[in-house]
């Protein structure tokens, strides 16, 4: 108080100036001291998903999903310290080969979480990259190789198998043909079928591995499905076990249908997509049945985002929006409760995700894996109305 008499005293325009500079001054200590202001810029977060090529329609529904989750966060006032949340499109193409390419991309911006990739190939790619660089990953993926650090709504391959297992023992099945895309892209259905090849084994079945080609393979002349068609019947098998990516799955759905009506078919996970039945007829659709989780249009728990996100998009959701929009909500959720956007603190409060309910569903993260304790993976078919529902649990 006696500096600032004597300063007023001396010289009154000198003494304005040092008072408006001190009040500049504690104001921005004060605003440092709170966090970000809600002038601050946006919190980045990259969405990573085969958003163009041939399995457009999953990447795409992805990307509303998390889209959707925004424009509700944002609409709220955004997070703890008033920042809105923008996105990072990242289209990977389902390809591998340019996998670390893109997530340098990410890096590089200074973002430091991506909702994604969904293709364990492109997961096994870029994941470690994401970790070690701190990009905290919400992945989608489902091959166990691809765990680590952040966390996952979506089954893991050590979840699915015993479904699949589960169903091939209630129908007494003791020799099973296996078409399978083991190239160099098909890292999660190679792995889902390794998985599964295992413990049938193990419990005495017999396997014939049929190794499948992707359509997009140079020279694929017309009759090469069909050909493995043929294959796997001249094994007389009780089953008939596709995993593939669901263009592929189209041909062999259409080759199935054209052979006949037996035996009995289980087609994996990454066929459960809306692309799959928009080039399938409701018999070819409806040829085999299919390891998965249901379209959002069948799940009770996802009424809400289903109105929602076609009042938004003006389109009827698919099958892994609603994970990747769950996927948003709870990472939105942990750097609200770590009142951060640190690597360490929000991976800490998303592994401590308990009870959160979902459009998938309750969610709980094992804090040790980051895997989702309970996935909701069933044994789906498509009905009548060309949709995948529930067939048995």
């Amino acid at each position: 108080m006696t500096l600032r008499r004597c300063v007023l005293g001396s010289n009154p325009v000198k003494a304005r100036t040092l008072a408006l500079a001190a009040f500049s001054s504690l104001t921005v200590l004060a605003s440092a001291q709170a966090g970000s202001s809600p002038a601050s810029s946006p919190l980045q977060i990259a969405v990573e998903g085969p958003q163009s090529g041939q399995q457009a329609t999953n990447g795409l529904d992805q990307l509303r999903g998390v889209r959707l989750a925004v424009s509700q966060l944002n609409a709220r006032g955004g997070l703890w310290d008033g920042r809105d949340v923008a996105l990072f499109p990242v289209d990977d193409k389902a390809d591998a080969t340019h996998a670390k390419q893109l997530a340098r991309q990410v890096v590089a911006k200074g973002i430091g979480f991506v909702i994604g990739p969904y293709n364990s190939s492109v997961g096994i790619a870029n994941l470690g990259f994401y970790r070690r660089n701190h990009v905290l990953p919400l992945w989608m993926t489902s091959r166990d190789e691809t765990a680590g650090a952040g966390a996952t709504v979506q089954p893991m391959n050590s979840q699915i198998a015993p479904v699949e297992e589960a169903y091939l023992n209630r129908l007494r099945a003791r020799r099973v043909a296996m078409l399978v895309d083991d190239t160099a892209n098909g890292a999660f259905t190679k792995g889902m079928a390794n998985r599964l090849r295992k413990v049938l084994l193990h419990d005495g079945v017999a396997v014939t591995w049929i190794s499948v080609r992707e359509t997009t393979t140079a020279g694929l002349p017309p009759t090469y499905y069909p050909a493995r068609i043929a294959k796997a019947l001249a094994t007389r098998p009780d089953l008939v076990y596709v995993s593939t990516y669901f263009p592929e799955g189209v041909a062999i759905a259409k080759a199935l249908t054209a052979a006949g009506t037996a035996p009995p078919c289980l087609m994996g996970l990454a066929n459960v997509d809306n692309g799959f039945l928009a080039k399938t007829t409701l018999a070819e659709a409806s040829r085999c049945v299919f390891s998965g989780v249901p379209a959002a249009t069948e799940m009770p728990s996802a009424r809400t985002y289903v109105r929602q996100y076609r009042t938004k998009f003006g389109k009827v959701p698919g099958v892994w929006g609603s994970f990747t929009y769950d996927s948003a909500n709870i990472l939105f959720a942990a750097i609200n409760r770590a009142r951060s956007d640190s690597f360490g603190s929000v991976e800490r409060e998303l592994r401590a995700t308990t009870r959160y309910r979902g459009a998938t569903g309750t969610i709980t993260i094992d804090p040790t894996t980051g895997y989702r304790t309970t996935v909701p993976v069933s044994i789906l078919r498509v009905g009548h109305r060309k949709t995948f529902v529930i067939a048995s649990r």
